[in-house]
């Protein structure tokens, strides 16, 4: 991995898995889901969500996973432990230890946060960028690339768009579907509207709406570093993320909600165990 950053997935860039994932071999129980009943270019809910299931499971175990009393671990189960479930999904987090800036979110509810995007993001900040993970879901925006990248991958196979089912489905296709899926970009009409979601999710739970502009500030920020040529090749199809700040503060500002947002204290260590408190004994004589 040679960039530093890695864009910000769907949030900064589509939340796509950084370049180390991009070819995955999603193995024999995979085969099995696609087998079952899943025709040409109607990729159902139940089979987007169970592919990319087994894609995050590969992911997983490709990855080093904070454990659960990993200091990564508790700080994301404090922060979204209660905003595990919606209207018509259901949520699960990981943290993988890696620096680079990045998160994702898949069609059958996985939300993988890296430890590098918590070390330059507060609580607020982490709920902004995840809130627009959480909209991708709930739009079904995360489905939508999975059918994506199973139709592609039919066609490059030569496969009929009028094929009733497929009945024989090989690790390299899947391994390409998984790619292609994890690699897609979603439109600026799929990512305005993530962005409200977020923006009304963290309304709706009594969260800082400011934060949200103050994540596409520092994207912003890191795009005028030494990344930029990276950021920009990643961002070439997504909408500037100044623009995307200034839309925040706009949506802020019409709510009279706006106030100019201050970083709070990141903190990604474990709390500091409660220090036991000892008492002396006494001992008392038996008058004779």
């Amino acid at each position: 991995m040679k960039n530093k950053f890695i864009l910000l997935g769907i949030l900064f860039a589509s939340f796509g898995v950084n370049q180390m994932n991009a070819q995955i071999n999603l193995g024999d129980k995979a085969v099995g889901a696609l087998q079952k009943g899943v025709t040409s270019f109607t990729l159902t809910n139940a089979d987007a969500a169970k592919l990319s299931k087994e894609a995050v499971d590969k992911l997983d175990a490709e990855h080093e996973v904070a454990g659960p009393n990993d200091p990564y671990t508790l700080r994301l189960n404090r922060v979204f432990g209660k905003h595990t479930s919606g209207k018509g999904y259901t949520l699960n987090y990981k943290v993988y230890k890696l620096k680079e800036v990045n998160a994702f979110a898949t069609a059958d509810g996985s939300v993988r946060v890296y430890s590098g995007l918590m070390d330059i993001m507060d609580d607020n900040e982490l709920i902004a960028v995840i809130g627009h993970e959480i909209g991708h879901v709930a739009n079904n925006d995360s489905r939508d690339a999975m059918r994506a990248a199973y139709q592609k991958e039919a066609l490059i196979d030569g496969a009929s768009s009028q094929s009733a089912t497929i009945s024989t489905v090989t690790d390299s296709q899947l391994g390409k579907i998984g790619s292609a899926m994890i690699d897609s970009k979603h439109s600026r009409k799929q990512e305005a509207e993530a962005d409200l979601f977020a923006y009304d999710f963290m309304k709706k739970n009594g969260y800082n709406v400011n934060a949200e502009e103050s994540a596409f500030r520092i994207l912003a920020k890191m795009s005028e570093g030494k990344e930029a040529s990276f950021l920009e090749r990643m961002m070439s199809s997504h909408p500037d993320s100044k623009q995307r700040a200034e839309d925040a503060k706009k949506r802020a500002e019409k709510d009279g909600l706006y106030k100019p947002y201050v970083q709070q204290k990141i903190v990604n260590t474990a709390p500091a165990p409660a220090k036991k408190t000892t008492t002396k004994k006494t001992t008392t004589t038996k008058k004779k």
